[in-house]
Order: C-alpha cells, then structure tokens, then sequence
C-alpha cells in the first residue's frame, strides 16, 4: 500500500547511490546477493537474541534490495537480475520469521507458521497474476519499472519491513504482530483473486 508514496521519495537518492557504484563497477546481481547474506546476518542475529543488530541488518538488507534496480537502470536490466531479485525477496521474507520461530520455538512457532503460511498464499497471488499479465500483455508502471507485473494490494514491502522492525523492537510482541500481519497477508491475497477474477474474465470476454 506505501510503496508507491515511498518510492517517489527514495527513487532520486537510490538512483544516485546507483550511479555511484555503477560506475565503481560494482553490478545489480552483487548487490541482490549482498542485500540477501546482510538478510542471513539479520536472521542470525535474531536467533542469537541480538535483537538491536538485526535491526540494522535488516535495514541494510532492504536498501541493498532498493539499490540494485538502480544500478540495473544505470547499467543493464537483465531477465536473470529480475529473477534473483525475486527469488532472494521470497527467500528473505521467509527468513525472518523462521529466525523468530528458531529463536523461541514454543512460543514463536504457531504465529511464526502461521505468518509464513500466509506469506506463501500473498506470494502465489503475486506470481500467478504476474504471469496471467504477462500472458496478455498487461503492463503497469505503479511501482516503477518492474521485471515482472506488480500488483498493489495492502501488504507489500513497506509493510513487512515495517513489521520486520517491528518484531525486532518488540520481540516479546512477535505473536500478536505475525497474527495481526498474517491476516492482512491474507486479506491482500483474496483482494488479488478479486482482481483477477474480474480483470482476466473482462479480458476473455473482451
């Protein structure tokens, strides 16, 4: 839901952070990768109860996820840098709440669970409606220029890192944030069937 407003404001800072190491020669995919071990170290915190340092980590982690579309726009977009981007995405919202559920297992672990289970659901909508936009052809520049179609919805990556900070802020709080976020994961899922559901059957008909 916030991340086009945020983007308008990030998008001129990144894109000169992007230049910057473009020109150093350092690529997109070195920085896809380097968000995603900063995202492993966040994880490892976490375990540990190192909750101050996964903090940081994670916010390292995700500026590392917004840097490396801008040196793709300053070098070269690739069909492969899209792919990593996305799947090291998916491997890193799993991996925070697995770090919490590792870290507590008796307490973290249904919440924990539950909150992946939705992840899993929100991601499928995601995919399957890109795949069914890019079949016919839809395009959308909502969230800048994308690798693959991005549909909106009420919980999207502002969201989840927001709610990442905030399971480190308040770790005695986690169950009741993953429940909380689980149903808004949910509810964003079932608001994409509806899109599709009348946009793919418009096009049929159309």
């Amino acid at each position: 839901m916030l991340d086009g407003h945020l983007r308008k404001r990030l998008d001129p800072w990144l894109d000169r952070a992007g230049q910057g190491l473009a020109v150093r020669g350092i690529g997109a995919d070195t920085v896809t990768i380097m968000g995603f071990v900063i995202g492993l170290a966040a994880g490892i915190a976490i375990v540990l109860d190192a909750y101050v340092w996964a903090f940081v980590l994670i916010g390292l982690s995700r500026i590392c996820d917004g840097l490396d579309g801008a040196v793709a726009r300053a070098t070269r977009k690739t069909d492969f840098g899209g792919f990593l981007d996305i799947v090291l995405d998916f491997a890193f919202y799993g991996l925070i709440p697995f770090a919490f559920i590792l870290a507590d297992p008796y307490e973290n672990g249904v919440a924990g669970g539950l909150l992946l289970l939705s992840f899993y659901v929100n991601g499928a909508s995601f995919l399957a409606f890109s795949i069914m936009a890019e079949k016919r052809g839809l395009t959308t520049d909502a969230r800048g220029a994308k690798s693959l179609y991005f549909t909106t919805g009420l919980a999207e990556a502002t969201e989840t890192i927001g709610v990442f900070l905030a399971f480190c802020l308040f770790p005695q709080w986690f169950c009741e944030i993953a429940v909380i976020f689980a149903l808004v994961c949910f509810y964003t899922a079932l608001s994409r069937i509806m899109l599709a559901r009348a946009s793919f059957r418009r096009e049929t008909q159309a």
